[in-house]
């Protein structure tokens, strides 16, 4: 407990992000020896203060809470960790559960779309639900819409997903109050927010990449240009899971995101026999995180970080790294690759340097390794 208790300390402070989390465990070996190289690390950054850590009482009182809700903390590593989730680079360190964790690492379908549907595509939406879950759990979003069709027609013969934007305690929309309810006692419902935290539209992304990191495939309904579908659909192929595109007419914008997906590549969808006959086993390689920080060979699944095994960097060439590192960095994102290419350093100096910034609040490592100035 003591050390869950430490892992959501560093989980929810400051400045950590999902992939600092995993760089930060892969160098210091446990969750406590890294919150006591925060405040060194935030001000060999440029940081006067230390980035704010909740207390160990404040820690204990969000699990007694959720507790309370009745769902509880899975954290990245533990058995029952969903396995095609933790093959991203930016895994949710901890996620919170109400209903049956053990669904989610059942091979799952998610299905997407518009929150402003037709009753078609409503209609569509649900019935798909209904047949996939026959067979495969339903993942989608809680949004009004297709997801919530999604959801109700998934929970006619099987089991739903719902992956929310806010604190489990928070229903959004509050139409689907009791939907939500619902689902956590049929099903699973999924956070990685704290408690007590209000959906804002930057919490929206990192809900969708857990919708499709969870998933075998991804099913598209009605779906509108440049929507937040399709920025869900782009990070399931990025993480080798398998598109489907419902077509619709052309005349509708709402039928213009599952059509071009189609366009590209994606499998043209009008029954469950369309998906079923096209959802691979297993995610394909295409996607999955290639830094070796998150994988093990032969496989694209995580592990949970091992200490930090790179030699030391010594104080000069650090002294030189944090000197040149920093006027490279911009608004567009650069690889840690080409910033080591061009200041001629070596990864292992670049990285620690890079957590240093971050953990000042001056960039975020994205995946792909990947960094941006923020």
């Amino acid at each position: 407990m003591l050390h869950n208790l430490d892992r959501l300390r560093l989980i929810r402070t400051e400045s950590v992000g999902p992939i600092t989390y995993r760089r930060l465990l892969e160098r210091f070996g446990t969750p406590i020896e890294a919150l006591a190289a925060l405040p060194e690390l935030a001000r060999a950054g440029g940081r006067h203060a230390a980035p704010q850590t909740p207390s160990r009482a404040e820690a204990e009182r969000e699990f007694a809470a959720l507790r309370k809700l009745g769902g509880r903390f899975i954290f990245l590593g533990e058995p029952d960790y969903p396995p095609f989730l933790a093959a991203l680079a930016d895994a949710p360190p901890a996620l919170a559960v109400l209903g049956d964790i053990n669904l989610l690492s059942a091979p799952s379908i998610g299905i997407v779309g518009a929150r402003n549907a037709s009753t078609n595509g409503m209609r569509m939406a649900e019935t798909l639900a209904a047949e996939l879950a026959v067979r495969h759990p339903v993942v989608s979003g809680l949004a009004r819409g297709i997801d919530a069709a999604a959801h109700t027609g998934a929970m006619r013969s099987g089991r739903t997903i719902a992956v929310i934007a806010g604190g489990l305690d928070v229903p959004y929309p509050p139409e689907n109050t009791m939907l939500q309810a619902r689902i956590a006692a049929n099903g699973a419902v999924v956070a990685e927010a704290p408690l007590g935290t209000a959906p804002q539209g930057r919490h929206f992304p990192k809900r969708n990449r857990i919708i499709a990191g969870l998933v075998l495939g991804l099913v598209v309904v009605e779906a509108a240009a440049r929507s937040g579908s399709l920025l869900t659909a782009r990070l399931a192929n990025e993480a080798g899971r398998e598109l489907f595109g419902v077509p619709g007419s052309p005349l509708d914008p709402r039928s213009a995101g599952a059509n071009d997906l189609i366009r590209q590549g994606a499998h043209l969808t009008e029954t469950a026999a369309d998906v079923l006959a096209n959802l691979p086993s297993h995610p394909s390689a295409q996607g999955l995180a290639r830094d070796p920080l998150f994988q093990r060979p032969g496989s694209g699944f995580a592990e949970p970080p091992a200490p930090w095994s790179e030699p030391r960097t010594d104080a000069a060439t650090l002294a030189r790294a944090r000197r040149e590192i920093p006027p490279l960095l911009g608004a567009d994102p650069v690889a840690v690759d080409e910033i080591a290419r061009r200041c001629q350093l070596s990864n292992a100096a670049v990285l620690a340097v890079l957590l240093e910034i971050e953990l000042a609040g001056r960039v975020e490592t994205l995946p792909g390794n990947r960094v941006v100035r923020i």
